[in-house]
């Protein structure tokens, strides 16, 4: 079986699969003053609640974009499964062509992405990711990468307005039912929420017009169901894209 581990800055996402099927996922918060024991202790307590023994783990497929946490998941990888864990990153075969100034620079989770969604969905497409950062890359029809476009995460642009702004609170991330807040909490809830509808819709129909006319739009990362449900313009909504991604990558390299 394959342990594949997307490391993001906000949450870390866990899977395993079983040839193609997805046995198992799960997400921890990222914490980089964690030990490679502690992140161990975690999931070894996990593995037994879905059936699965550390002896089921014959290969390990790592994303990282949180660099000091890179060792701490190659060193738990060959502790704990006595594996060398696919670390992607240059020299590893992705399958995608990164058409990009300085390929080096674009994050390894967004690669997988890729490499998924091209495969599941085909090209053109655009990919969103609702992560720490919401990004959005464009895929052409023969699945290279060609660029894309970052803007703070949403949950980023909450968390500024609660610590910069005395007054306004903390508030839960979900759509209100009118855009006309009648309470610092709705109103918060409408800007947030329809304000990155809004800013979806609009990157969404510019890449559409460099990419050529209108191609697929896949939404993957922790609101992606939030936002897919305000708008037309996601045609589908994948939770585990990077996971299946590492799959793919893994299969790739043996």
């Amino acid at each position: 079986m394959l342990l594949a581990i997307d490391i993001g800055n906000t949450n870390i996402a866990i899977g395993v699969f079983e040839g193609e099927t997805l046995r198992a996922t799960w997400d921890v918060a990222t914490d980089i003053n964690k030990t490679a024991d502690e992140y161990a202790v975690l999931l070894l307590n996990l593995l037994p609640r879905e059936e699965l023994a550390p002896s089921d783990i014959s290969h390990v497929s790592i994303a990282c974009v949180v660099p000091p946490l890179l060792t701490i998941f190659e060193q738990l990888s060959h502790r704990y499964f006595d594996i060398s864990p696919l670390i992607v990153g240059p020299g590893v075969k992705t399958g995608v062509r990164i058409s990009t100034d300085n390929p080096r620079e674009v994050g390894a989770d967004r690669i997988v992405n890729s490499a998924a969604a091209h495969h599941l969905y085909g090209g053109p497409l655009i990919v969103i990711d609702f992560g720490t950062a919401t990004t959005f890359d464009a895929i052409s029809k023969e699945g290279d990468y060609l660029g894309g476009a970052i803007a703070p995460g949403i949950g980023i642009a909450a968390e500024a307005l609660f610590e910069r702004a005395s007054k306004l609170p903390r508030v839960e991330l979900v759509a209100p039912q009118y855009a006309i807040g009648k309470n610092s909490v709705t109103a918060m809830q409408s800007g947030i929420i329809f304000g990155y509808v809004g800013l979806i819709e609009s990157l969404v129909t510019r890449f559409q017009r460099e990419l050529g006319g209108k191609v697929q739009v896949i939404a993957t990362g922790g609101l992606a169901n939030t936002i897919a449900k305000e708008t037309k313009v996601v045609d589908a909504v994948d939770m585990h894209l990077t996971l299946i991604g590492l799959r793919l990558v893994h299969e790739l390299n043996l």
